[in-house]
């Protein structure tokens, strides 16, 4: 794959910025795979021209009509997917299952909001709670109705899912008929432009509904809303009582050992503290240590690599330098801060990082809840019982997802209760569903995803509900019969 310098796309045609701001690395073989640079182009120019243009057209449209547009961009994806893979693997070091994550994620997404839009039909605006009576007289109501909002909506996109990462926020933004200036991590853009390239060649969509910025940028914005999805310390939890060779205990370990070795840990939803009792804590370091010692970790085009490198050498100084912090207050069980021996890759040029397993040696110990490895590593922390275990979780400050294992349904439940105000997302596996969950770390598009305190208190996804964000909800006072034939013209949001 030759270096080639990405463009942007914005006000409707490809601009080249001025040198190059950054340089895009194989984080296999260290070689240079495409540069970008954002200098010189007109980023105002090209969001006036996306709110005028882009928006002008998308809001002509009903929810139906742009949930066909949202389904055409599923299908160039799907017609050009092979291509994609390859560019995974190049630019992310993705495995193959690492990369048909990223990639079918995002493509699932677009093509469930697509089916939502259909669903909503012909409406232009969306119908949020029935009118109430505001006054003796019966004919004087109020409604709240949802109006899709005027403007463009910025998506800054994480290094780790470039896919995933662009599609998940324009599905929902361009279903609302908000135009998108989508600016992918330049690290890994690579795919994120080869996938938006596709789209803008088929002239699926109006133009200005979608831009894309490549290279650095600074955005300033004064009252705008702004939704964020910061670091996160996950937890999975083991309930108590749950025996080696259980159920729970099998799918207990498997989740986690996927947590920690899919994308080589890069998830913003990864198990980065593993909670058991303090009499399991053994035998739950060594039945991780065994499968994390057995994965296969090398250059992603080999058929028999299960693990790939971190995405930059910058990023994997992080991850050290996190596991080293964590170190100094928990054992080493297994892997390690110092870049793995592996044949045929230059230690010097490359960014592995071993699959590591701590195990928490001080129960007053602070790092494993403040410090996040965003690579493959996580930290086993005893507790004594369950209301240790609700204030050890209690102390990530705030999280994405959480999961939790066991057999008693109704331990399950007072967890959810227990630890569900500090969470985006619970999952709770019990025998029933141990083979047939999507996974801790998946995002379904069906549910929500944000987190809050240190998660960034945001909220997105969660079907309709992630309509929200892109709406303004109005309050409109006047006759029964004004709000009876508003309330025909809009879509349920419920």
């Amino acid at each position: 794959m030759s270096s080639e310098h990405l463009e942007s796309y914005l006000s409707g045609r490809w601009v080249r910025g001025e040198g190059v701001e950054t340089r895009l690395v194989d984080p296999v073989k260290g070689d240079e795979l495409a540069t970008a640079s954002t200098k010189g182009v007109d980023l105002k120019a090209a969001l006036d021209f996306a709110r005028t243009q882009g928006q002008g057209r998308l809001r002509t449209m009903s929810y139906a009509e742009r949930g066909k547009l949202v389904g055409a961009l599923a299908d160039v994806l799907i017609a050009n997917r092979a291509r994609y893979e390859d560019i995974a693997i190049a630019n992310s070091g993705n495995t193959k299952t690492d990369a048909a994550i990223d990639i079918d994620g995002g493509i699932g997404t677009l093509k469930y909001y697509a089916r939502l839009g259909a669903g909503l039909g012909d409406a232009r605006m969306l119908l949020d709670e029935k009118p109430v009576r505001l006054a003796k007289a019966e004919n004087y109501q109020a409604i709240h109705l949802m109006m899709p909002r005027r403007g463009v909506a910025i998506h800054i996109n994480a290094f780790n899912f470039p896919s995933w990462g662009l599609w998940e926020k324009a599905a929902v933004s361009l279903l609302a008929g908000v135009p998108v200036l989508a600016k992918p991590a330049s690290s890994t853009a690579l795919l994120a432009h080869a996938m938006v390239k596709d789209v803008i060649a088929a002239k699926v969509l109006p133009d200005g509904a979608l831009s894309l910025l490549c290279g650095g940028a600074g955005v300033v914005a004064k009252s705008v809303p702004v939704n964020i999805e910061a670091d996160s310390i996950n937890a999975a939890l083991l309930a108590p009582g749950s025996a080696p060779a259980s159920a729970a205990f099998d799918a207990f370990v498997r989740e986690v050992v996927r947590e920690i070795t899919v994308k080589a840990g890069q998830k913003c939803t990864a198990i980065r503290r593993i909670f058991v009792t303090a009499d399991q804590a053994d035998a739950v370091a060594d039945a991780l240590a065994a499968k994390l010692k057995g994965t296969k970790v090398g250059d992603p085009r080999q058929a028999d690599t299960r693990m790939g490198p971190v995405v930059t050498r910058g990023q994997q100084a992080a991850a050290f330098d996190g596991i080293r912090r964590l170190a100094s207050e928990a054992v080493i069980v297994c892997g390690g801060a110092d870049a793995p021996e592996l044949d045929g890759i230059d230690s010097n040029r490359s960014a592995f990082v071993a699959p590591t397993l701590l195990k928490l040696a001080d129960a007053g110990a602070a790092a494993v809840h403040e410090v996040e490895v965003f690579g493959p590593a996580a930290t086993i922390v005893p507790y004594r019982d369950e209301a240790d275990a609700v204030a050890l979780v209690a102390r990530g400050g705030g999280s994405l997802v959480a999961s939790v294992y066991g057999e008693d349904q109704a331990f399950l439940a007072r967890m959810v209760r227990a630890i569900g105000p500090s969470h985006g997302r619970l999952l709770m596996v019990d025998p029933s569903i141990a083979s047939a969950h999507t996974g801790h770390g998946i995002v379904m598009p069906q549910c929500n995803h944000g987190g809050p305190g240190r998660a960034g208190a945001g909220e997105e996804l969660g079907g309709l509900y992630g309509l929200r964000f892109y709406h303004q909800r109005l309050a409109v006072q006047g006759s029964s019969d004004l709000l009876a034939s508003l309330e025909t013209t809009a879509a349920s949001l419920h």
